[in-house]
């Protein structure tokens, strides 16, 4: 074991996949920190250049039509690219690629070609304004063909994005800029230094993990609001409520039986998430348990999330637009009386 931020366990995973496997490179905009670059806006791509040089760490112009079109080529060409934005908000100058190409080529050749490439993307509000701080994955689990996760550990973040890279389909992998950990230090970020096993190994797609259990309500949160959400179940704990907090590390495909499971003792459910309210990926998780599940349900489904305008600049705004602590401790104490 050792131990890591998500920045190197990304790293690791990264430089261990392109041993293994001579057809994976990276791409993306001064990912290389060769003559004084910085690897990437985040650093995930720090001093890999050394190992593999300019032919496996390419540095592209500023142009993510040029990344995502460069990436699905070689990707139907054989070989297995990942793609590293700035900002995950950068992904709509993509959407063609992304959208009609990357994820609809294997359904319309019958199988016969794959595009095996994997897009990361920073997500979250960070003090940036409203052009680089959105959280999108509620636009990318509506596309099929394209598979959606978002690792919140240093563990899960080695797993599933070695998952990521072997994996013949292509994978955005959404990483909240709160929660990496690098050198780049963010407002308001937290520690996710964690264990990583230094042997090589992969996380499945499509299993959530219980972060905390709990009997009275169930929360289901991706990336920061997980932790935010385990940090109000502390503070409901005193309070006589007891939550049960579950990461679905994978939002396509997502993990309905473990949220079931959960319900079956809880018989409650709210559902934490940055993306906007509207339409964002809890909405798909709430239609689905209502369809489905629905009598086991003792109050209606609670949804906290972003709430629908751009992230204002201002951080006094940005901290009450994105859900807070507070925010869900209040969530769930209506939840309790409904």
């Amino acid at each position: 074991m050792s131990t890591m931020t998500i920045v190197e366990a990304l790293n690791r995973a990264i430089a261990e996949e392109m041993r293994r496997d001579e057809t994976v490179f990276c791409l993306g905009e001064d990912i290389s920190d060769a003559n004084g670059g910085y690897g990437g806006a985040f650093a995930v791509t720090r001093g890999l250049h050394a190992e593999f040089g300019d032919e496996r760490i390419l540095n592209t112009p500023i142009s993510e039509i040029l990344i995502a079109g460069a990436a699905v080529g070689a990707a139907m060409s054989g070989t297995r690219p990942i793609a590293d934005l700035q900002y995950g908000d950068f992904l709509f100058c993509m959407m063609d690629q992304m959208v009609n190409q990357a994820a609809k080529m294997c359904y319309m050749s019958g199988g016969r070609v794959k595009v095996p490439m994997v897009m990361r993307a920073p997500v979250g509000a960070s003090t940036r304004g409203a052009q680089h701080a959105q959280s999108l994955e509620g636009f990318f689990t509506h596309v099929p063909g394209l598979k959606v996760i978002c690792p919140a550990t240093a563990y899960d973040a080695k797993g599933l994005l070695k998952s990521a890279i072997r994996d013949d389909n292509p994978v955005l992998v959404f990483e909240h800029k709160k929660l990496y950990g690098g050198k780049r230090v963010e407002d308001g970020a937290l520690s996710t230094i964690g264990e990583v096993p230094d042997e090589d190994y992969t996380i499945p797609f499509g299993e959530a993990v219980v972060r905390r259990e709990g009997k009275d309500i169930t929360i289901v949160a991706n990336l920061l609001m997980m932790y935010r959400s385990l940090e109000a179940a502390e503070k409901l704990e005193k309070e006589g409520i007891s939550c049960e907090v579950i990461d679905p590390r994978t939002l396509v495909p997502f993990d309905y039986e473990t949220v079931i499971t959960s319900l079956k003792k809880t018989g409650r459910l709210m559902i934490v998430h940055e993306d906007n309210y509207n339409n964002g990926w809890g909405a798909q998780v709430a239609a689905y348990i209502a369809e489905n599940e629905i009598y086991l349900l003792d109050a209606p489904i609670s949804r906290i999330a972003t709430y629908d305008v751009p992230i204002p600049f201002a951080p006094i705004m940005e901290n009450f637009v994105v859900p807070s602590v507070d925010r869900i401790v209040e969530g769930a104490r209506k939840l309790m009386k409904a």
